[in-house]
C-alpha cells in the first residue's frame, strides 16, 4: 500500500513543474485545452496523410482525389469563417468552440462510414463548416486570457498542438489503418473530439472582452511600450473613428486590410500554411516511395521530426518575446522571416539527395524552422488590431490561410501526376516540393517590408484603443 501511494508522486511533481512552467495550473489548463483544439483539427489531416495508400486501394482513387479530401474542409472552412468571425466578436466563445468540436466529431463518424468517394467527400465538406471556428475563437481567447507581453510564447505553446495533432494523426491513423481499418482511425479521432468538447464546456473560462487591456494595461506590453515611448506617429488613415464593437463585418474587413503589416503577415502566413498543407498530406507517401523506407521505419522516425517541429514552435515564440524584451521592436517580424528562409534552405539539399540518412535529418531541421515562424506572426496580429476586432481580423486571415490550405493538396497531387516520369509518384512529388520552396524563400523577403510598417501600425492600434478603450467610445 505504501508503494502504491508513493508511485504517483514523480508524476505529480512532473505535472506541477509543467504547470509552473506554463504560469500556474489555471493557465496550464487553458493552454492545454486550446492546444488540444488545434491538435484535433490537425489530426484529421494527419490521418488522411497516413492512410493515402489505404484510400487509394479502398476507393480506387489517385493523388488528386486524396488532395481534394484534404482541400474540401479547408475550402468550406474559408467561407464559413466569415460568419464565425462575426460571432466570435459578439457571442460567448467557449460554447461556440465546444459546440463546433462536437459537430466536427459527428462529421468524422459519418466519414468513417463512407461506402464511396462521394460519401466521404460530402462528410469532409460538412467537416469544413465547423473547423472554421477554431482560428477566430482561439485567437480571441488568447488575447483576453494572457498578458500581451507573453503572447508570442503563449501562441507557441498552443500552436504546438497543431504539430502534435499532425504527428498523432500520422502515427495513430497509419497504425490503426494497418491493423484494423482506415474507418476505425476516423472513429477513434471522433471519440477524442467528443471528450474534448465536454472538457471545453466544463473547464475553459469565458474571459471578459479586453480583459488584458484593462487588467494588465496594453501600454505595458514591451513592444507596444517601446513604440509608445518613441517618436513613431500613428497613421491617421488606420486610426479608428468608429466604435469597433458596432462596425459591420464589411467595415471591419476594410479597416484591417488597410493595415499594411496585417496584409503582409496574412500573405506570409498563407504561403507557410500552403507548404505545410502539402507536406502533411503527401510527406509520408513521398518518403516511403522516394527513399524506400518502410512504414515501420518511418513510424519510428516520425516522433523525432515531431519533437524537432515542437521545439521549433516553442523556441520561435519565446525567442521573439526575449528579443522584444531586449529592445528589438520588430523581433516578431524578424524571427519568422529568418525562419521561413532557413526552412527553404534546409529542405533544398534534402529533396535533392537520394539518401534517406542525409535527407531525413535535413527535413527534421527544416520542419523545426518552418514551425518556428508561426507563433510570432500570430502575436503580431494582436499587436496591430483593436481588441474588439480580433475575431473578425482573424477570420479574414483564416479565409486566406484556409484557401491556401485547400489549394495545396489538390495542386500538389495534380502536379505530382503531371511531373511524374513514370518511375513512381515519389518522382513527381519531389519536383512539386522543390517548386514549392520558391514562395517559401520569398516569404523571408516579404517580411522585410513589414519591419518598416510594424511600428507605425502598432502606434495606430494604440491610438485606436485610447479612443475606444472599452468598445463603447
Amino acid at each position: 500500500m505504501v508503494t502504491s501511494a508513493r508511485a504517483p508522486r514523480p508524476f505529480r511533481r512532473l505535472g506541477t513543474a509543467l504547470a509552473d512552467r506554463l504560469g500556474g495550473s489555471r493557465r496550464a489548463r487553458v493552454v492545454v485545452l486550446l492546444a488540444c483544439v488545434l491538435a484535433l483539427n490537425a489530426a484529421d489531416t494527419g490521418v488522411i496523410g497516413a492512410i493515402v495508400q489505404e484510400l487509394r486501394d479502398s476507393l480506387h482513387i489517385g493523388n488528386t482525389q486524396v488532395g481534394i479530401l484534404t482541400a474540401a474542409p479547408a475550402a468550406v472552412g474559408a467561407v464559413a469563417t466569415v460568419p464565425v468571425g462575426q460571432l466570435t466578436d459578439r457571442v460567448p466563445r467557449v460554447p461556440l468552440l465546444a459546440g463546433s468540436v462536437a459537430l466536427w466529431s459527428l462529421a468524422m463518424i459519418i466519414g468513417g462510414m463512407a461506402q464511396s468517394y462521394e460519401w466521404l467527400l460530402s462528410s469532409r465538406v460538412a467537416l469544413g463548416a465547423v473547423t472554421a471556428t477554431a482560428g477566430p475563437t482561439v485567437a480571441s481567447l488568447i488575447g483576453d486570457l494572457f498578458p500581451p507581453a507573453e503572447r508570442a510564447g503563449t501562441y507557441g505553446r498552443i500552436l504546438a498542438g497543431e504539430l502534435i495533432g499532425v504527428g498523432f494523426g500520422l502515427l495513430a491513423g497509419g497504425n490503426i489503418a494497418a491493423f484494423l481499418s482506415w474507418r476505425v482511425a476516423f472513429w477513434f479521432v471522433a471519440l477524442l473530439g467528443f471528450v474534448l468538447a465536454v472538457l471545453l464546456w466544463r473547464m475553459l473560462p469565458e474571459p471578459e472582452r479586453g480583459a488584458q487591456g484593462t487588467a494588465a494595461g496594453r501600454g505595458e506590453e514591451l513592444a507596444r511600450q517601446q513604440v509608445d515611448e518613441s517618436d513613431v506617429e500613428p497613421d491617421p488613415a488606420i486610426v479608428l473613428d468608429t466604435d469597433p464593437a458596432r462596425m459591420s463585418l464589411l467595415d471591419a474587413a476594410r479597416h484591417v486590410l488597410r493595415i499594411r503589416t496585417n496584409v503582409i503577415i496574412i500573405v506570409a502566413s498563407a504561403i507557410g500554411y500552403f507548404f505545410f498543407a502539402g507536406l502533411r498530406t503527401f510527406a509520408l507517401v513521398f518518403v516511403q516511395e522516394r527513399y524506400a523506407v518502410s512504414r515501420g521505419e518511418l513510424s519510428a522516425f516520425l516522433p523525432v521530426i515531431g519533437l524537432a517541429a515542437l521545439a521549433g514552435v516553442l523556441i520561435g515564440g519565446r525567442l521573439a518575446d526575449r528579443l522584444v524584451r531586449k529592445g528589438k521592436v520588430a523581433a516578431r517580424i524578424n524571427v519568422p522571416g529568418v525562419a521561413f528562409a532557413a526552412s527553404a534552405v534546409l529542405f533544398l539539399p534534402g529533396l535533392l539527395s537520394g539518401q534517406a540518412l542525409i535527407a531525413l535529418p535535413l527535413f527534421t531541421l527544416a520542419a523545426a524552422a518552418l514551425a518556428a515562424a508561426n507563433p510570432p506572426l500570430d502575436a503580431v496580429r494582436l499587436d496591430i488590431v483593436h481588441f474588439r476586432l480580433w475575431g473578425r481580423a482573424e477570420s479574414i486571415r483564416t479565409i486566406v490561410r484556409m484557401a491556401a490550405e485547400a489549394a495545396a493538396p489538390v495542386l500538389f497531387g495534380w502536379l505530382s501526376g503531371l511531373l511524374d516520369s513514370g518511375r513512381g509518384s515519389g518522382t513527381g512529388l519531389d519536383r512539386v516540393f522543390l517548386l514549392a520552396l520558391v514562395p517559401l524563400l520569398l516569404n523571408g523577403l516579404l517580411l522585410l517590408r513589414a519591419r518598416h510598417t510594424y511600428p507605425r501600425d502598432v502606434a495606430s492600434a494604440l491610438e485606436s484603443e485610447r479612443r475606444f478603450a472599452d468598445g463603447d467610445g
